[in-house]
């Protein structure tokens, strides 16, 4: 609970996801359009990849060589050049501040681990179950974007807390699928939420760094 709460200091509040992107170009206008769009990511977009690849470093921690493995795959998914910066950003400081509670095996992470592989070789480390360790991931991204689809005005708090309340079952869904994956499972197809992220690169006036 400590590593996923707000206050924990990553700084993931400064990326949208692509968010702001799509709701400068209007594919987003309201809450329940967010809804659908984190939806589909869980499903079928990076939110999967991210579960699958947490799960994957949950079961290679202590091991280097397939925790290495692991972090150059979801490099290399990184599917823009602000979503690189942002997993491997984002995985360094969780790194850095989970330190506080070291643990027999961290040393296994390579120098630059993305988020969900630094989260789930560090969860695992601790005896953090890995079902358990992905939902609360999970439900910490969707919270994290929901945050910043507020404040791009796509919905106020009380519709957002309902777009969160409408992805819990969805979430746990998906955890329980990346619980039983492995890379094979490594993929997704959202055309849209895509070119989003690569056309923020270039967005001329903006509130977030992806």
């Amino acid at each position: 609970m400590a590593w996923l709460s707000p206050a924990f200091p990553l700084g993931g509040f400064s990326y949208s996801g692509g968010l702001e992107r799509a709701a400068h170009d209007r594919l987003l206008e309201d809450a329940d359009d967010v809804a659908e769009w984190l939806a589909v990511s869980l499903r079928h977009g990076f939110l999967w990849n991210d579960a699958a690849l947490l799960c994957e470093a949950h079961r290679a921690a202590g091991d280097a060589e397939r925790l290495a493995a692991t972090a150059a795959l979801a490099v290399a998914l990184a599917g823009s050049r602000e979503r690189h910066a942002e997993t491997l950003a984002l995985g360094a400081a969780f790194v850095a501040a989970a330190g506080a509670w070291s643990a027999p095996g961290d040393e296994a992470l390579p120098p630059e681990t993305p988020l969900p592989v630094a989260f789930g070789a560090v969860a695992a480390s601790h005896g953090i179950g890995l079902e358990v360790a992905c939902q609360g991931y999970l439900h910490a991204q969707v919270s994290q974007y929901i945050s910043a689809a507020i404040r791009l005005s796509l919905a106020g708090q009380v519709a957002g807390l309902a777009v969160l309340s409408g992805l819990e079952q969805p979430i746990l869904d998906q955890a329980a699928r990346a619980a039983a994956s492995t890379p094979d499972d490594l993929g997704g197809c959202t055309f849209s939420a895509d070119i989003a992220a690569l056309r923020h690169e270039v967005q001329h006036s903006r509130l977030f760094r992806s």
